[in-house]
C-alpha cells in the first residue's frame, strides 16, 4: 500500500527535468548552499563567542588567585563589570568604530560614531542576493569578546592598589574608542591593512594593545606599598590562590581555541573547516611549548619549578602564536611558543629590576608575548614582510600607549587613581568594597 502512493511521486520526480524544472532545482540548490555557508559562518562565529566569553571567567579566576586574599573581592568586582561596561560601551560605538565601512570620518585612520544596529540582513530565502555572509549579531558578539579582553589584560597589571571607579571609567574609554580605533587600522580596512600588517587574531591588535595600556597605567599608578626597598631589595607578594589560577589558566588556554579558531571567520566549506582544525592544533601545541619552557627554565634558573611562571609560560605560547595559528607546521608553532615561555621567564624578573610592578605578570605574557608573536608570523606567512610587521607594532604601541597614558593623567589629575597606603595594608576588599572574598581567615 505504501509502495502504491510512492510511484506516483517517483514517476513526478523523474519528470521534473523534462518538464522545465531543472534551472528552479539548480537555483533552488545555489540557495540552500548559500544559506548553509550562513549558518556554517554564523555558527563559528557564535561558538567562538562564547569560547572567548570563557575566557572572561579564566582571566577573572587567573588574577584572583594571583592577588594576595585581601584584594580577591576587588578583582572579582571588576572582572565582572570591566565586562559589563565593555558591553555596553562596544554597541553604543565601539563595533561601527572599529568597523567603518565605507563611514571613514579620516579615511584608513578613524571612523565614524554610531550605535551597533543588529538588524536582520539577508536571511530571506526567496532573494538569493540577500544572503550575507554571516549574520551581523554573530560578528558583532565574536569581537566584542575580543575588546573585552583587552580590558582584562589590564585589571590583572594594576590590581591591589588602583580605585575602582576610576579604573572602570577607564575600562569604558580603552572598549568604546582606544582599542576600535586602533583595531579598525588593520581589521576595519585601514592603513595598517593595507600597508600589508598581519595579524591573524591579534598577538598585537588585542594583546599587545591591552599590554601597552597597562604598560601605561602600571607606571603611572606606580608600586604597591613596600613592594621595592630603597635599597633594591624586591619584596615577594606571593597570590593567595594558586589552584584557582591553574584553573584560570586552564580556562584561557580553552577560550583561546575560539579566539584563534573563530578568527579563521568562516567554515562553510571542507577547507575553512580544515583550516579551523589546523588553528585549533598549532595553539594547543604553542601552549604546551610554552608552558614546557617555563618548567624546564625555571628548574635550571632557580633550582625549583615556579608554577607561576609555568602558567604565564603557557599563556605567553598562546599570545605568541594567535597573530599566525594557521601558517605554521606543529614543530615551528611548538618553537613559537615555547620562545613564548621564555620570555615570560626573563622579562618578569626585569619589570621588578626596573620597579615596574605588574601583578600577575600581563605585560610580559601580552606585550613582550605579543611583540613576538607578530614579528614571528614572517617564519611561516610568505606575504608577510618584517617591515610591515615592525610598522604595526610600533604603530599600534605608540598609540595605546600615548593615548592611555594621556587618559591616565587625566584621571589621576581629576580624582585620583591610587588608594591609601593604609588602605593597600588593610586590602582593598575591606577599603574599597566593605566585603572580604575569605571571612573566615584572619591571615591575609
Amino acid at each position: 500500500m505504501q509502495l502504491k502512493k510512492l510511484l506516483p511521486i517517483v514517476a513526478a520526480a523523474a519528470l521534473l527535468p523534462s518538464l522545465g524544472f531543472a534551472q528552479d532545482e539548480a537555483l533552488s540548490a545555489d540557495r540552500v548552499n548559500s544559506e548553509m555557508v550562513f549558518i556554517m559562518n554564523t555558527l563559528l562565529f557564535l561558538m567562538g563567542g562564547f569560547l572567548v566569553f570563557f575566557m572572561a571567567a579564566g582571566f577573572c579566576m587567573l588574577e584572583t588567585g594571583l592577588v594576595r586574599s585581601k584584594n580577591a573581592t576587588m578583582q572579582l568586582v571588576k572582572n565582572v563589570a570591566l565586562f559589563s561596561l565593555a558591553s555596553v560601551a562596544y554597541f553604543v560605538v565601539g563595533f561601527n568604530l572599529m568597523y567603518p565601512g565605507d563611514g571613514w570620518i579620516v579615511q584608513g585612520w578613524m571612523g565614524g560614531f554610531s550605535m551597533t544596529s543588529l538588524e536582520p540582513v539577508g536571511v530571506g530565502y526567496d532573494d538569493l542576493v540577500d544572503v550575507t555572509y554571516a549574520s551581523v549579531g554573530s560578528d558583532f558578539i565574536f569581537q566584542l569578546m575580543f575588546c573585552a579582553a583587552t580590558a582584562s589584560i589590564v585589571s590583572g597589571a594594576v590590581a591591589e592598589r588602583i580605585k575602582l571607579w576610576p579604573f572602570l571609567i577607564f575600562v569604558v574609554i580603552l572598549t568604546g574608542l582606544i582599542y576600535p580605533i586602533q583595531a579598525s587600522w588593520s581589521w576595519g580596512g585601514g592603513f595598517l591593512s593595507e600597508a600589508g600588517f598581519s595579524d591573524f587574531a591579534g598577538s598585537s591588535i588585542v594583546h599587545s594593545a591591552g599590554g601597552w595600556a597597562a604598560l601605561a597605567g602600571v607606571l603611572i599608578l606606580g608600586a604597591r606599598t613596600g613592594k621595592y626597598g630603597k635599597d633594591g631589595r624586591v619584596t615577594v607578594m606571593p597570590g593567595s590562590n594558586l589552584p584557582l589560577a591553574t584553573l584560570g589558566m586552564f580556562i584561557l588556554w580553552l577560550g583561546w581555541f575560539g579566539f584563534n579558531g573563530g578568527s579563521q571567520l568562516a567554515m562553510g566549506t571542507v577547507s575553512d573547516v580544515a583550516d579551523v582544525s589546523r588553528i585549533f592544533a598549532n595553539t594547543n601545541t604553542a601552549a604546551a611549548g610554552g608552558a614546557i619552557a617555563a618548567l624546564i627554565l625555571t628548574q635550571v634558573l632557580y633550582k625549583k619549578v615556579d608554577l607561576t611562571m609555568v602558567l604565564n609560560g603557557a599563556l605567553a605560547g598562546l599570545v605568541s602564536i594567535t597573530a599566525e595559528p594557521l601558517a605554521p607546521g606543529l614543530g615551528m608553532a611548538t618553537i613559537i611558543g615555547a620562545i613564548g615561555g621564555v620570555i615570560v621567564v626573563f622579562t618578569v624578573p626585569l619589570l621588578d629590576k626596573l620597579k615596574i610592578d605588574d601583578v600577575v605578570g600581563a605585560i610580559p605574557v601580552h606585550l613582550f608575548a605579543g611583540i613576538w608573536g607578530t614579528l614571528a608570523v614572517v617564519l611561516s606567512n610568505s606575504d608577510a614582510t618584517i617591515g610591515g610587521q615592525i610598522y604595526g607594532i610600533v604603530a599600534i604601541g605608540v598609540f595605546m600607549f600615548v593615548v592611555s597614558a594621556i587618559v591616565w593623567f587625566i584621571l589621576k589629575a581629576v580624582m585620583g587613581i591610587r588608594v591609601s597606603d593604609e588602605d593597600q595594608i588593610n586590602g582593598l576588599d575591606t577599603s574599597e568594597l566593605g566585603m572580604e572574598a575569605y571571612p573566615e581567615f584572619s591571615n591575609r
